[in-house]
C-alpha cells in the first residue's frame, strides 16, 4: 500500500537532475527503487484500482514510466529522468494523440490532471465542429470547470484563431491541444497516505471531460463537410 513519498525521493530527483550519469546513479540504485520507483507504483495501482472499479466501461490500462531514457533520443541529455509518471489512458500504438489521465512528480513538485500530450490536429477540429454546431453539451461541462478552483486550463493557442465563439468556450476554442491540470509543491500530501484519495477524487470530476474527449473520435472528418 502507499505510504507517501519522503524527503529522500525528493533528495534522489534534485541528484540524478545535477548527477546524470551512471556511475552516482548505480551509487543510488537502491534509493531509486525504494523511495521513488516502488511507491509510484504502488500509488499507480491503488489510483488505478479505484478509478477502473468506478468506470470500467472505459477500458483504461496504467502505465508507469521508467528513470531510463531512450538513448536514441538523447540529445546531449543525460541517460536518466529527473522525473516519473504514471497515465492512464485506453489502449492505444499513438497514445500521444488520446487524452490521458496522468500523475508527475519532478524536483520542483507535482502535477496531475486530464489532457492531450500532444492533440491531433484532425482531433481539434472536430471539436471546433462540435462546438460550432452542438455546444450546450460543452458548455455545461465549462460552466462546472469555472466554479472549482482546483484544475486549471492550460494549453497553447494557434497564432492565427481558427474562428470565434462564445466568450464561455472562447478559452477552449482556439487551443492546438489542452490540459486541465492541477499540483503543488513537494510536501505535505505528497507524503502522506491521503495523496491516492486526492487523485481519485480529482480524477473523478474529470471523467466528464474523457468521455467528451474519447467521443470526439467517432465524428466525421469536418473536411469532408
Amino acid at each position: 500500500m502507499f505510504q507517501g513519498f519522503s524527503n529522500e525521493t525528493v533528495d534522489f530527483m534534485w541528484g540524478i537532475r545535477f548527477n546524470n550519469e551512471k556511475g552516482w546513479f548505480e551509487a543510488h540504485k537502491d534509493q531509486y527503487k525504494t523511495c521513488f520507483y516502488n511507491p509510484l507504483r504502488e500509488l499507480a495501482g491503488t489510483v488505478y484500482e479505484a478509478v477502473d472499479g468506478r468506470y470500467p466501461e472505459l477500458g483504461l490500462v496504467s502505465k508507469v514510466s521508467r528513470i531510463y531514457r531512450d538513448a536514441r533520443r538523447l540529445h546531449g541529455q543525460g541517460p536518466y529522468k529527473d522525473r516519473l509518471w504514471f497515465s492512464m489512458e485506453r489502449p492505444s500504438e499513438d497514445w500521444t494523440g488520446d487524452p490521458v489521465f496522468w500523475f508527475e512528480l519532478a524536483p520542483e513538485g507535482y502535477t496531475y490532471g486530464l489532457g492531450y500530450y500532444y492533440a491531433r490536429p484532425i482531433t481539434m477540429a472536430k471539436f471546433r465542429r462540435r462546438l460550432d454546431t452542438n455546444p450546450k453539451p460543452f458548455e455545461k461541462l465549462v460552466r462546472a470547470f469555472n466554479r472549482q478552483d482546483v484544475f486549471t486550463l492550460d494549453g497553447v493557442d494557434y497564432k492565427r484563431p481558427k474562428g470565434e465563439t462564445t466568450p464561455l468556450l472562447a478559452p477552449w476554442y482556439n487551443k492546438k491541444g489542452f490540459n486541465l491540470s492541477a499540483g503543488g509543491e513537494n510536501g505535505g500530501v505528497l507524503f502522506t497516505p491521503q495523496l491516492p484519495e486526492l487523485l481519485i477524487q480529482g480524477y473523478d470530476s474529470l471523467v466528464p471531460f474523457y468521455r467528451y474527449l474519447i467521443s470526439l473520435d467517432s465524428d466525421p472528418d469536418p473536411r469532408d463537410a
